[in-house]
């Protein structure tokens, strides 16, 4: 596991990708169902109501986007390591989220710990982009087309389905 940590880490500072990961299906559902239970756990500390579902909808819809791109491709073989790669990354990028909120103040104006927050956005944005790219044997500027449009589809689809 401590390898699978360094890989992560790795991906964190763009400098490896989801090929580096071992090959099978096991890490990715591993990896995936603590995402989901992060992203649960997340909610909870929140404590707004159907915060959960709308990080399973939210998660769903990143794991499809990149299944149907990656079959599109003819690169389905890659979907397993895809997946554990936006799944641990984005379990590390969850405890970030946490820990921010647990700095969150909502009775005083907190503009450093709000510029903290849109890096962290942005540093998840370049990250999920450089998975992208690499899964997808494409542009940097390609995966972050891909990593803006399916936060797109989310914000649109949460936007509708939850409002």
């Amino acid at each position: 596991m401590g390898t699978i940590l360094i890989r992560l880490t790795n991906m964190l500072r763009l400098r490896s990708g989801p090929e580096d990961l071992p090959f099978g299906w096991n890490l990715a559902v591993l990896l995936s169902l603590a995402y989901v239970a992060q992203g649960f756990i997340a909610d909870q500390i929140l404590g707004e109501t159907d915060t959960a579902s709308r990080s399973l909808l939210a998660i769903s819809v990143q794991f499809l986007i990149i299944g149907l791109l990656l079959n599109f491709r003819r690169q389905a073989s890659r979907l397993p390591q895809t997946l554990s790669a936006l799944a641990g990354v984005g379990l590390i990028f969850g405890v970030f989220s946490i820990l921010l909120v647990y700095q969150a103040d909502p009775d005083t104006e907190q503009p450093q710990l709000a510029l903290v927050w849109f890096a962290v956005f942005l540093w998840s944005l370049a990250v999920d982009a450089h998975i992208y790219r690499r899964a997808l044997s494409m542009t940097m500027s390609s995966g972050v087309l891909v990593a803006v449009m399916i936060f797109a589809c989310n914000f649109i689809l949460i936007d509708k389905i939850f409002r």
